[in-house]
């Protein structure tokens, strides 16, 4: 049987990407995930599952590390607990993994991940550079997390998903995320997109540009733990989320003023790389999706 190489480039494109995000078992989790039997959270009909399936969400995924950076009591936190340097593939799997998880799977499966993750947390505490002490269970700081990692990923998907969202939609994605944080111990969670961009707007004050911030951006942006073919298209994704910040938070981060032009170009990027993930997600018994 001869074998089709555009379907043979599919697949190990997909297997690359499935190594990466969600680790060397990823086929097996998501099986237990997709057909575990019981009730769960959210249906396929659910916001939350249009977008998490979606292609964007590697661009929004770059997007929200590097504006949850900004915030230096939560910048400490990663710096000094999750290994961020050391084992970056592994903090991306561990979040892929939850949001799979709280996602797609049963509320027993969402449940117990939840109760771990929150053990974690409660050892989770330190100072920052500016002497303040942080906590992983601080509720306040869970939901900057939060507001952060939502706007990015509505963000990723307005700019790159299969869809047009309304504002319907919008509102739903917020309040079915939200539901997921207060599980976690986040609190005073957004229901609405416009709450949810009134809450950026206020952590405002408490976001800086930290020595780890600009170095988490520096390692992200320019620096990534990829083989050389792969950072072209790493590349593009990370142009992509660039262009999609706010501009306050590329001034931060230090990170070059984008023009109207070069927006356009990084949103061509990103439109080019969130394409052919698409693709390859799509391809059959690859274990991911690309909806």
């Amino acid at each position: 049987m001869s074998v089709n190489p555009v379907s043979l480039v599919r697949t190990k494109l997909a297997a690359a990407l499935r190594g990466r995000v969600a680790g060397e078992d990823a086929l097996e989790v998501s099986r237990q995930i997709w057909t575990a039997p019981g009730e769960r959270w959210f249906t396929p009909e659910d916001a939350i599952h249009m977008i998490h399936q979606d292609a964007s969400m590697f661009v929004g995924g770059i997007r929200s590390l590097l504006l949850q950076s900004l915030h230096p009591l939560a910048m400490a936190g990663v710096a000094g607990h999750s290994g961020y340097r050391a084992d970056p593939w592994g903090r991306l799997q561990r979040t892929s993994t939850y949001l799979a998880v709280t996602t797609f799977g049963t509320q027993d499966q969402a449940e117990e991940l939840i109760a771990k993750i929150r053990g974690i947390h409660e050892r989770v505490r330190g100072k920052a550079e500016d002497g303040r002490p942080y906590r992983a269970s601080d509720p306040h700081l869970l939901r900057w997390v939060h507001v952060a990692e939502v706007d990015s990923f509505l963000a990723g998907y307005s700019a790159f998903g299969r869809e047009k969202l309304s504002e319907e939609r919008r509102d739903d994605y917020v309040r079915q995320s939200s539901f997921v944080a207060a599980k976690l111990g986040a609190t005073d969670l957004p229901q609405t997109y416009a709450q949810l961009q009134q809450q950026l707007t206020d952590f405002r004050p408490e976001l800086a540009s930290t020595n780890g911030a600009r170095d988490a951006a520096r390692f992200l942006l320019l620096s990534p733990p990829l083989p050389l073919p792969a950072r072209p298209g790493y590349g593009l994704l990370a142009a992509a989320a660039v262009s999609t910040l706010p501009v306050w938070a590329r001034a931060e981060l230090r990170l070059p003023r984008i023009p109207l032009a070069d927006k356009a170009i990084g949103t061509g990027m990103g439109a080019v790389a969130t394409s052919a993930i698409r693709w390859a997600m799509d391809a059959p018994t690859t274990g991911l999706k690309g909806d």
